[in-house]
């Protein structure tokens, strides 16, 4: 099979696991994490109501097997296809035991369906790429194995979707998600260097800027996770205060918050030492170039987010940047050796 549409079949993966990424900050960002009560389907739909009425008893009405209702600020599922009489019977119910979650939010139904939907989507190219993968056998035995454990780590993912939502956003597991996201991106990143190393096109670069490239990836590895617990924080402190108390969710964190910050400003010198030293090449590295620019992205929004009062728009963005800016410096290192040429004073 023609490695150009290998490659293309990465990157397209790649792309949609950042949007799901993404997808999931908004949903958690404006609250949806529970628009969707059950999984796969949405209140038993493949796709989801739009109104409360769609929600509600009704007589004379045909109902299918799963479906879900709200009846008395309760879930109850539908044990069968049946049509309803004139009056309510519960024989044709059963109790939703999962969680006690029955609030229906259109807006946040739908943000977490279209969540979902991403999800699914991009099961396709993963899953195009897993077959793909055996005709490079001859090449190495690396890929296939690299597409078969992307597409085992999808089907993880969205397994342990499916147990947020039963647990009802447990907030270790969202933790757990973000980390399996992350070894998504390694895999395809790899993925996408050990294909570009047929080309033999290494980027050469100096050994101290190499090491500070390894430092780097390591270093916002671990960021993102002290990000994700952050948020997590977050979260805890949002149910106990509203929206009202936003501006003081920051003063209220624990030391978590400090660490996450020191960290980011320990980022921010060490891709300045980089630029410098990326200058001073022969050949400057593009790459590196591009995640200097997305760590001072993430920084400035990091920044946005502490002093103006946590707006919403900034967190989807912030983690967009910093996952992104791991892909970028991770696919570096990957493809990076150290050059034997004296660098030049520009």
């Amino acid at each position: 099979m023609n490695i150009r549409f290998i490659k293309r079949l990465v990157r397209i993966s790649l792309i949609m696991v950042y949007l799901v990424v993404i997808a999931g900050s908004v949903v958690r960002m404006t609250g949806s994490g529970m628009g969707c009560p059950d999984w796969p389907k949405c209140f038993g739909y493949l796709i989801p109501p739009t109104e409360h009425s769609q929600l509600e008893w009704k007589e004379d009405h045909e109902y299918f097997k799963g479906q879900i209702i709200i009846v008395e600020e309760a879930l109850v599922v539908a044990n069968r296809d049946f049509i309803s009489g004139k009056e309510y019977n519960a024989t044709n119910w059963a109790a939703y035991t999962k969680h006690d979650y029955a609030i229906f939010n259109p807006f946040h139904t739908w943000t977490e369906y279209i969540n979902r939907l991403i999800g699914a989507l991009t099961g396709i190219p993963v899953l195009l790429l897993f077959f793909a993968s055996f005709t490079l056998i001859r090449r190495s035995w690396i890929y296939p194995v690299l597409g078969a454990a992307t597409l085992f780590m999808l089907g993880f993912e969205a397994w342990l979707g499916k147990v947020v939502v039963d647990g009802n956003l447990i907030p270790n597991q969202i933790t757990i998600h973000m980390l399996g996201a992350l070894i998504l991106v390694v895999l395809l990143v790899f993925y996408l260097a050990r294909l570009k190393k047929l080309d033999r096109s290494p980027v050469e670069v100096s050994k101290w800027l190499n090491r500070l490239l390894i430092a780097s990836a390591f270093l916002l590895f671990v960021q993102i996770i002290l990000g994700t617990q952050v948020r997590e924080e977050i979260d805890a402190i949002a149910r106990i205060t509203g929206e009202a108390g936003r501006s003081s969710w920051i003063e209220q964190l624990p030391v978590i918050f400090k660490i996450h910050r020191s960290y980011a400003i320990s980022l921010v010198l060490m891709a300045a030492v980089m630029f410098w030293m990326n200058r001073k090449l022969i050949q400057s590295v593009v790459e590196i170039d591009l995640f200097v620019g997305l760590i001072v992205l993430e920084a400035v929004t990091g920044i946005i987010l502490t002093y103006a009062g946590m707006p919403k728009a900034m967190q989807p963005a912030h983690l967009l940047f910093s996952i992104v800016s791991f892909g970028v410096v991770f696919y570096t290192v990957l493809r990076a050796k150290v050059s034997r040429a004296t660098p030049a004073i520009r």
